[in-house]
């Protein structure tokens, strides 16, 4: 039986119809299916593409979903999207996407979109290691609500493999994310925007025609007089890494906006006028990533290893060995006339030598001016000349294109209007990067937060978008510089209180610089709960005095940390607490109390860690902050204390305390480690589970259970669950049923599995968290 082509025309606008009606719910479908390497911005435009291309075509043969089908007009449009979305698949597909291939619309100029936070890119997240038809099996299953046999049927014609549904099946996210997910009003087609480099992207047009004028020039030139000969690149205009075009919020800003965070602070600090300090910091900066440099015609043997030193033959002086270069460059120093690029780690700290001397320059191929990354404002004689120095995002060099000789031609361009002058950067510049944070220059001028000397350190700090940049050098004579990078997006009141200015050498004081909101500061012992705070000193500009920081080695003897005072102009009595873990940013610790018994409170955002209650948990937990140092996907942002539930253990053993730490990330995923605090006896470890939601906004439901001897001898399998449990159910080696929060039943002396099932108020159930797939309502 054929179809007519007035009901395929119909056919046409039924589909047309149904994708403007869904659209929200497709580019829902399109965006989880995508592959995650295609990056956020690119998976949004691929969503809508994909979207906007599954109108069938008039006279098309009719799909699964078509007249014929049993599915209708959304089935058929669903399985286009699905076909869309799991055509780039592998890397030449995901290659062509990226470029934007095939051209077809949606086009975005000028803008970068993304989801906004929580929602679609939470869910995403959960799936960024399944393959794309698991994926997509998920969406229609679990989000959409499709029965499980139409999504098998729509996936088998979209070419997916017949094992995605089972696999879609085995994954586990919670339903407190699919609710929000499928609220009405959530809308998964709204993003969220930011314009892209405003001033690179005039540069680019500009160079552009610039290139193109040369490029005919040259054409007509090598007409008349046959190839042209070498000639110095000209320098590249930076202004957003002027010192005069660093933008500074006045002192008050923050007492008259609603957003307080590191926007908010102004720019503090003896030194906020030094040009000179402020261009060797954005020099460093600004060099901290140059472009990956093309190998040389003669390369040595052996090349380097990541992030290793380069040792060279011809090296010399105190820095012969053991450098690094920033980014994508190896230097032997002091080489004469030979530059070995290598490969340096990412997130790691480098080294920029001091290449200083007559061949400092050396012989280096075109575009290689990067892998002499110190010689800036330096001539190729070795005269240091600042004002001839040009920022670049590639070149510190721009002229060393060939080879550099005595006095031919010089390294900037005196200072040209529209070109940013720096003074010369010598010495070592170790750059450290949180994971997830590129070291790339801003693409904007960037925010001066602070410019001071502090303890013999000129520091510098700078605020790009959600990343925070310090600078520091010695204030007297020559040594290593330090360029550290921090991720510090969605900060807020509390999040935004404190950067760690200054270290002592041996690391174990430091000083910090508070926001403009903190009002007072002190000083306490989190192992001592008894003990007051002590008042800590501050200085006009926000710096503190010297304060002691946790060891990172040796018994855990103490645990310092800082209780600070938002000024009542935020916030009337609001105190909080920050805990140093070696990073730029301090975290923030806070508490959740018992939901019932003495202190009892109704369900609501952790609370600040001051309280008696608060006190005396962190003085049991303190001492495993190590385990939380530089942890995955951009440090720690906050560690929680949730106490869900209480029990009394068997054979009088007391009562028993359940808690759950989470240390969240600047990213967004946790690590979460539940632990049983008995009357008698130190806390026992319950469970650990990495990357997971559990303990936190979208992971309010929690189960667990461990094995526990009693005073007598005796074993017991013990279990507990959050607010929302009302009854505990045990299998497998142990049976055991129990109505209520909690659950004690006998265990034999052997560790033989257990299944744990808790019941939920609204009729769902959470397994219990054990590290792998379980702690999923």
């Amino acid at each position: 039986m054929s179809t007519s082509p007035r009901f395929r025309s119909t056919a046409v606008e039924q589909a047309e119809a149904v994708l403007v009606e869904q659209y929200p719910r497709l580019v829902r479908l399109a965006y989880l299916t995508l592959p995650d390497s295609l990056g956020r911005h690119g998976r949004v435009l691929l969503a809508h593409r994909a979207v906007q291309r599954a109108l069938p075509r008039r006279g098309g043969a009719a799909g699964p979903g078509g007249p014929e089908g049993s599915g209708g007009a959304l089935a058929e449009v669903r399985v286009r999207v699905l076909r869309g979305c799991l055509a780039p698949a592998g890397r030449t597909g995901a290659a062509l996407a990226r470029a934007g291939w095939p051209p077809v619309p949606p086009f975005v100029w000028g803008l970068r979109l993304w989801p906004p936070a929580g929602g679609i890119e939470e869910v995403a997240r959960m799936l960024a290691g399944e393959p794309a038809p698991v994926r997509a099996a998920f969406v229609l299953h679990r989000v959409d609500g499709l029965p499980e046999e139409t999504a098998a049927r729509l996936l088998g014609a979209a070419g997916a493999p017949a094992d995605a549904m089972a696999r879609a099946l085995a994954l586990g996210v919670g339903e407190t994310l699919l609710r929000e997910l499928r609220r009405p009003e959530f809308d998964a087609s709204v993003v969220s925007t930011r314009p892209t480099d405003l001033l690179r992207r005039r540069r680019r047009v500009r160079a552009g025609w610039a290139a193109a004028a040369a490029l005919a020039v040259a054409a007509g030139a090598l007409a008349v007089v046959g190839p042209a000969r070498p000639h110095a690149s000209r320098p590249v205009a930076v202004g957003v890494l002027d010192p005069a075009r660093l933008e500074r919020v006045p002192a008050q800003a923050w007492a008259d906006t609603a957003r307080i965070d590191f926007t908010a602070w102004p720019a503090r600090g003896g030194r906020t006028t030094d040009r000179a300090l402020l261009g060797r910091a954005l020099g460093a900066w600004s060099s901290a990533s140059p472009p990956r440099a093309p190998a040389p015609p003669q390369p040595t043997p052996g090349p380097p290893a990541v992030g290793r030193a380069t040792p060279g033959s011809n090296a010399s002086g105190p820095h012969a060995a053991g450098w690094t270069a920033l980014g994508s460059a190896a230097l032997v120093p002091h080489a004469a006339d030979r530059a070995t690029p290598g490969p340096a780690a990412p997130g790691r700290a480098a080294l920029v030598s001091d290449a200083s001397g007559p061949h400092a320059v050396g012989r280096a191929g075109l575009g290689s001016a990067a892998l002499v990354p110190a010689v800036v404002g330096r001539d190729a004689r070795g005269a240091a000349d600042p004002g001839r120095a040009a920022l670049g995002s590639a070149a510190l060099i721009p002229a060393a294109v060939g080879r550099a000789g005595s006095g031919a031609g010089s390294l900037g361009s005196g200072g040209r209007p529209g070109v940013a002058p720096v003074a010369a950067v010598g010495g070592g510049v170790v750059v450290r990067a949180a994971p997830g944070v590129d070291t790339d220059p801003p693409r904007r001028a960037p925010q001066l937060l602070y410019a001071g000397d502090s303890d013999g350190r000129a520091v510098v700090l700078l605020l790009d978008g959600d990343r925070v940049v310090r600078y520091a050098e010695a204030v007297t004579g020559r040594g290593a510089r330090e360029l550290d990078f921090a991720r510090t997006d969605e900060a807020g009141v509390t999040t935004a209180a404190a950067l760690t200015l200054v270290r002592s050498p041996d690391g174990g004081r430091a000083r910090y610089l508070l926001a403009p909101w903190i009002a007072a500061a002190g000083t306490r012992d989190l192992l001592r709960a008894g003990e007051d705070t002590k008042p800590l000193a501050l200085a006009a500009d926000g710096v503190t005095a010297p304060v002691e920081v946790p060891r990172s080695a040796g018994a855990c003897a103490a645990w310092p940390a800082l209780e600070v005072t938002s000024s009542a102009r935020i916030v009337e009595k609001h105190s909080f607490v920050l805990a140093d873990l070696g990073t730029l940013t301090p975290v923030h610790l806070t508490y959740t109390p018992l939901p019932d018994g003495p202190g009892a409170a109704a369900a609501r955002q952790p609370r600040e860690a001051t309280g008696a209650a608060a006190r005396a948990a962190w003085a049991d937990t303190a001492c495993r902050l190590p385990e939380m140092r530089g942890m995955r996907d951009g440090g720690v942002r906050a560690v929680n204390i949730w106490e869900f539930a209480s029990s009394e253990l068997p054979d009088g053993g007391g009562r028993a305390v359940w808690s759950c730490t989470r240390t969240s990330s600047w990213a967004g995923p946790g690590d979460v480690l539940v632990r049983l605090s008995p009357a008698a006896g130190p806390p026992q470890d319950v469970a650990r589970a990495p990357d997971t939601a559990a303990c936190g906004r979208f992971g309010q439901h929690l189960l667990a259970g461990t094995r526990w001897r009693s005073p007598a001898g005796r074993w017991y399998l013990l279990a507990a669950g959050s607010r929302e449990v009302t009854g505990i159910t045990a299998s497998g080696a142990v049976r055991a049923e129990a109505r209520g929060r909690t659950l004690a039943a006998p265990a034999g002396p052997e560790a033989a599995a257990v299944e744990l099932t808790g019941r939920l108020a609204s009729g769902g159930r959470v397994t219990a968290l054990d590290g792998g797939g379980g702690g999923r309502d």
